[in-house]
């Protein structure tokens, strides 16, 4: 059975939230992975209304370390020590990041209930034998990370194909998980008969950073590129060191992404987001506007 990949987008506004929009916050479950990629305040209450677990959660991604992509972690932390939460959690960030998060838990008084282990990533920083995550500095003033969630290529046993031919499962059919030919029961089974390829798939997230040429070759063959859209013009883009939904949608292409999903939605792009919408698909068809509690799976 192929196993997907769930994003659920717990808030999507920018800076100021809106009534309708939360602070920037997302969770990634894959195969009893579950990362929360920036924490932005509000988070703990998006996370339960979208009926999730926060001591559940294995890792957090930190882009950056303005206050609407972290204020949110204080609460939650305090939340899982409260609640039982007796695993390592792993936070990983851009330079600075071990600085400020144990700054930040010193300020708010958040206890060493549970282990937390703090790393400053760039590049390919963790790598199981199903995904890796990667990590690219951005654009924005302060130190910035963009994130690439990677599904590794698989090989998987058609248990169809072992009905047919009689073959229970068990041990034996570890030769076939590494692509080898399998002996049973006296006779021999070639491994491409028995298996198929389960195609990898890769997830790119792009938040608060002005256009610049790091961000095509990272997202590349992205399946789904999530980028911010919070500039409504190229001087406040550039100004304030942000994207335009068309900026992203133009990476988009040049990334021969397969879906972008648009977030970090600002009051000024909320107030004619069927505009920005009509002119970004002008440079790339397949887009989405995220939002509060919207989920996707790939």
């Amino acid at each position: 059975m192929t196993e997907k990949i769930k994003i659920t987008f717990l808030g999507t506004s920018d800076a100021i939230p809106t009534a309708e929009r939360n602070h920037t916050s997302i969770w990634l479950n894959f195969a009893g992975e579950n990362i929360l990629i920036d924490c932005g305040e509000g988070t703990q209450r998006q996370i339960r209304k979208a009926g999730l677990n926060p001591c559940k959660l294995t890792r957090i991604l930190i882009t950056h370390w303005h206050a609407d992509h972290i204020l949110g972690l204080p609460g939650l932390l305090k939340t899982m020590a409260m609640s039982g939460y007796n695993n390592t959690l792993y936070i990983y960030g851009p330079t600075g990041t071990k600085f400020l998060m144990n700054s930040l838990m010193k300020l708010f008084a958040v206890r060493d209930e549970f282990k937390i282990e703090i790393r400053e990533v760039s590049g390919k920083f963790l790598e199981t034998g199903a995904f890796y995550l990667a990590a690219e500095k951005m654009i924005h003033g302060v130190a910035c990370n963009a994130y690439s969630f990677v599904k590794k290529e698989q090989v998987r046993i058609d248990k169809s194909k072992l009905k047919k031919f009689g073959i229970r499962e068990g041990p034996h059919l570890k030769d076939l998980k590494k692509g080898k030919n399998m002996k049973y029961n006296g006779k021999m089974y070639k491994a491409r008969n028995l298996t198929y390829e389960e195609e990898g798939k890769k997830i790119t997230f792009v938040f608060d950073t002005k256009i610049n040429d790091k961000i095509v070759p990272f997202a590349r063959n992205s399946d789904l590129f999530v980028c911010e859209a919070s500039s409504v013009d190229k001087e406040g883009a550039k100004k304030y060191q942000h994207m335009m939904a068309e900026q992203a949608a133009e990476t988009a292409k040049k990334a021969k992404v397969k879906k972008l999903v648009l977030s970090h939605i600002s009051q000024r792009t909320e107030r004619d987001l069927n505009g920005n919408l009509s002119r970004a698909k002008k440079k790339f068809g397949n887009i989405i506007i995220a939002k509060d509690l919207y989920s996707v799976e790939i």
